[in-house]
């Protein structure tokens, strides 16, 4: 087998780098074309590099936006491998040529098998645009489920308690410290970094406001329109730090809303 030229299109770099890991030790002849971090990188990447690779990793939900949106503007002809922390992409993602779909956080036989896809179904013998039984497919996504946070074990004055995750308001970063501020507005310091929560989280309660907050759905009282065409979002118990959403994710924040 032929070691594939590997772009990975994902925004969290402690992700990108544990995924580099993983490639290089199941296979140390990958090469890693390209990392890239937003939409808008990709973007111009994929456009002046066609014959430079010929497999993607890519993430769903990126800083700018949704990877779906750098196949608007690009054609990728290459097949990728999506992995994120959501499985309800399951069908746009094998619209646009995914041949797998792995849930963060992701282990080495999880990558293992979708490379193993790949060699499968882009052998030497075959070209690189033959589409993969998309029905089969769809049917095994069909059957991942996920399952998502129901409660966290906290430290709290020597001692560890269970605080449930729909009671808490938001969680906050600053100096490298993660806080979680609940509905009764106590506050508690996590051991998980902010990536880690958001893959734990369910992203129909939680969403990832910006790099300093997660906010839960249930503690949003109401959004204002702001400078620039981001949002303010107000949430009881309130911060000590305006909530701000980029002008870039407002739409996706809208559209969460409004689930």
């Amino acid at each position: 087998m032929i070691s594939p030229r590997v772009v990975i299109v994902e925004d969290e770099a402690a992700t990108a780098r544990a995924l580099i890991r993983t490639l290089k030790q199941l296979d140390e002849g990958i090469i890693i074309a390209s990392t890239l971090p937003s939409v808008t990188e990709s973007i111009n990447w994929f456009t002046g590099n066609e014959g430079l690779y010929d497999l993607v990793f890519m993430d769903i939900r990126l800083a700018d936006g949704v990877s779906f949106d750098i196949f608007k503007r690009v054609s990728i002809s290459k097949p990728v491998i999506f992995v994120t922390a959501y499985n309800d992409y399951a069908l746009p993602a094998f619209k646009n040529n995914g041949i797998d779909y792995v849930l963060k956080p992701f282990d080495e036989q999880e990558i293992e098998r979708a490379l193993q896809k790949y060699h499968n179904f882009f052998s030497k013998s075959q070209p690189a645009t033959v589409a993969p039984d998309m029905e089969a497919l769809l049917a095994q996504i069909s059957q991942l489920t996920r399952s998502y946070k129901k409660s966290f074990l906290v430290h709290f004055r020597e001692k560890l308690i269970p605080v449930e995750a729909n009671k808490i308001a938001w969680f906050y970063t600053a100096n490298e410290i993660v806080y979680a501020h609940t509905t009764d507005s106590r506050q508690y310091i996590m051991e998980f970094t902010m990536e880690q929560l958001e893959q734990q989280l369910d992203p129909q309660l939680f969403f990832r406001a910006n790099r300093q907050f997660i906010i839960n759905r249930d503690a949003i009282t109401e959004v204002d329109f702001y400078f620039n065409g981001r949002l303010a979002v107000k949430i009881n118990p309130e911060p000590a730090e305006r909530i701000l959403i980029s002008k870039a994710r407002a739409p996706e924040f809208k559209s969460w809303m409004n689930n």
